[in-house]
């Protein structure tokens, strides 16, 4: 929670195969409301990056502006990390990136942040199928600015005010299956035992991962008549899919029920264990996820789990052939050969 203060011992925690407690993986004291999801987004980020045992300083935190963006200050303090210009991270990370892909990459955003002004930055990050996890902290509403509805604001939907939302919103999952991403998913905050696996996979996933995450504010949308309500996310929260990260080289051991059980085997050599609760639900399926999204059988449920994966994509570094050694590794002469190659390019335009 926001307001305790951390243990001054941590001496009986379990540690990882590098050694590390989950305490190594913490960053800052949030400065988040008492309460708020995002301190859970948080939380599950620490413990993901802990189970799979990744050096903390192997990570890359980019971000935004808004409530949501303060998040990376607060878990993995050894990561290099940075906030950019209002709905400009993508851009941010895919220079960062292409410098140096051998790095996690995170992108923490918010509804705001990646479906208003940064709404085409986030389009073209899924088009290129930029390497990196990439999270929306969606309550619908700006809570950095005092609530104002966001473009993820359902239609009906009443502010603190009580001023109803007129306007349609922008669903980030719809959006990302349209645009090609190849990781689709979705939770909710107050389920950690769903979202920990799910950024477990997106971590590991090679190519764009999404995973836009209901995480309520409690000071300006956690009332009757808020569609991101705690109580509204919990009373119509529906998981389609529970899916387990198994990491690569771990032993897998466990019984299991008779619901159907998939295997997917990731580009790292870690497999996600899908546990369908829909018999007909294929999560590699794109179409039939875009009509579960728009056209569900029940208008109030809100769909959680992966909802969609390719691993067939190029991934940006594929796509666009470039080396395998990162350019912030690459010798100075072989950056800048010299103005006698640059005239020898320019001659095959001439």
């Amino acid at each position: 929670m926001t307001s305790m203060s951390k243990p001054l011992i941590d001496k009986h925690l379990k540690k990882n195969k590098l050694g590390l407690t989950i305490r190594d993986y913490e960053g800052g004291m949030s400065t988040l409301c008492a309460g708020c999801g995002h301190d859970s987004v948080t939380a599950a980020l620490v413990q993901a990056f802990w189970e799979l045992s990744l050096a903390p300083e192997s990570a890359a935190k980019v971000s935004g502006i808004g409530c949501s963006s303060k998040t990376t200050a607060y878990f993995m303090g050894q990561s290099s990390g940075i906030n950019c210009v209002h709905g400009r991270m993508p851009s941010v990370a895919t220079g960062a990136n292409a410098v140096n892909g051998d790095l996690h990459y995170i992108g923490i955003s918010g509804d705001g942040d990646s479906l208003s002004i940064g709404f085409g930055q986030f389009a073209h990050a899924m088009r290129r199928n930029l390497n990196m996890l990439y999270i929306i902290e969606n309550n619908g509403v700006y809570g950095l600015t005092k609530g104002q509805f966001s473009a993820a604001a359902d239609i009906g939907t009443k502010s603190k005010r009580g001023i109803v939302n007129e306007q349609p919103p922008i669903d980030p999952c719809v959006q990302a299956l349209t645009l090609g991403a190849g990781f689709v998913g979705r939770a909710f905050s107050g389920d950690k035992s769903q979202l920990v696996p799910l950024i477990q996979a997106g971590l590991m996933h090679k190519g764009f991962a999404v995973i836009d995450v209901i995480s309520p504010c409690v000071t300006f949308n956690d009332h009757k008549g808020s569609t991101k309500s705690y109580a509204h996310t919990f009373k119509y929260y529906h998981p389609m899919i529970h899916a387990d990260f198994v990491a690569h080289a771990d032993e897998i051991t466990g019984d299991y029920s008779k619901d159907g059980v998939m295997d997917v085997t990731l580009h790292d050599g870690g497999m996600l264990r899908l546990r369908k609760t829909g018999d007909d639900y294929d999560p590699r399926d794109r179409g039939q996820a875009i009509e579960t999204l728009m056209n569900p059988s029940d208008e109030a449920a809100i769909r959680t789990g992966l909802l969609y994966l390719n691993e067939d994509m190029a991934e940006m570094h594929d796509a666009n052939a470039l080396p395998d050694t990162p350019l912030n590794k690459l010798p100075f002469d072989t950056l800048n050969p010299g103005r006698a190659a640059l005239a020898s390019l320019q001659k095959r335009y001439r």
